[in-house]
């Protein structure tokens, strides 16, 4: 197996300035999978949902080519569920009402086949549902983690603990300065690091996304959208792309963790063009081909003259 994501099947209700959609297909883990078969011919997904998910859905994951073998179903219970509003201001939204359901009791196991997985992807879920997912695989290459404000200020400990088997963090500013109590990104981003994962990724919605290593930062712009609809999972699907890339290239490098964080960018900047995960179903090799050359334009800069020579 190449990629394993692990974290939240959903139902979103999802209110815009340009419309809204009411209980469509929406999670962690759906994003994260659903970008990363782009890319990887061999993606799970680990996660539960309840008696009224619709077999419609599974049966659009599985044939996608997604292993669904890691997804429980609790026919007596219903599905976790998420409703939101988003504002002019898309990098903000008003969380409405969140129904739990299912994944209160949710104890994810991931499959005996798909334990060697090549890269592990933790969605926004309890840091020690993902600590204990990462004892259960056996030697993954990477394992990629995303967290969020609520774990980073009610289980600190627990997340902290977690961090320190974490290849890859993925965080947005203002839960990397919350993490690192530091204002600076920069300085926050060496404190993070310190707890353990060697690659934190920064993003910064409609401004891109840093990425810290050892001996660089590389900062990636965000792709300019004139038709943003809906940013929710735009994390999730970065997560996926990222992952996806990294896969597909079987190389950990500096150039190529450069190159995954582009993917992702170009993932993520297809997601928010329609409500849910509807713009991640219809993509095309050529479709991705050419939002990331997109990004090699924007990212391009001229050759520059010594200042004395000019």
């Amino acid at each position: 197996m190449s990629i394993v994501a692990v974290g939240t099947v959903a139902f979103d209700t999802i209110e815009t300035p340009f419309g809204k959609a009411e209980r469509i297909l929406g999670g962690s883990a759906t994003f994260i999978a659903l970008a990363a078969r782009y890319f990887t011919p061999d993606v799970g997904i680990v996660a539960v949902v309840g008696g009224d998910f619709p077999g419609e859905y599974v049966a659009m994951l599985a044939e996608r080519g997604i292993s669904i073998d890691g997804l429980q179903f609790d026919r007596t219970g219903s599905t976790f569920a998420w409703e939101g509003r988003y504002h002019y201001d898309l990098n903000d939204r008003e969380t409405i009402a969140t129904h739990l359901n299912v994944l209160t009791d949710f104890a994810p196991e991931v499959p005996n086949t798909e334990t060697d997985a090549r890269i592990l992807c933790l969605g926004n879920i309890d840091p020690e549902i993902q600590r204990r997912v990462i004892l259960q695989m056996e030697k993954p290459d990477l394992v990629v983690c995303d967290t969020m404000n609520y774990w980073i200020e009610h289980t600190r400990d627990c997340l902290l603990e977690t961090l320190k088997l974490v290849d890859c963090l993925i965080i947005n500013d203002a839960e990397a300065r919350q993490l690192a109590d530091q204002p600076n990104l920069i300085r926050a981003a060496h404190t993070i690091r310190k707890f353990g994962p060697e690659i934190l990724i920064v993003k910064k919605g409609e401004h891109g996304a840093l990425l810290f290593t050892d001996t660089s930062v590389f900062s990636a712009p965000a792709f300019p959208m004139e038709n943003i609809f809906d940013p929710t999972g735009a994390g999730d699907t970065f997560m996926g792309g990222f992952a996806g890339f990294l896969s597909r290239a079987r190389d950990y490098s500096l150039g190529s963790l450069r190159r995954a964080v582009i993917y992702g960018s170009a993932m993520a900047s297809f997601v928010v063009e329609r409500f849910g995960t509807e713009r991640l179903m219809d993509l095309t090799s050529d479709d991705i081909d050419e939002r990331v050359a997109g990004f090699r334009v924007l990212c391009e800069i001229p050759e520059m003259a010594p200042l004395h020579n000019a």
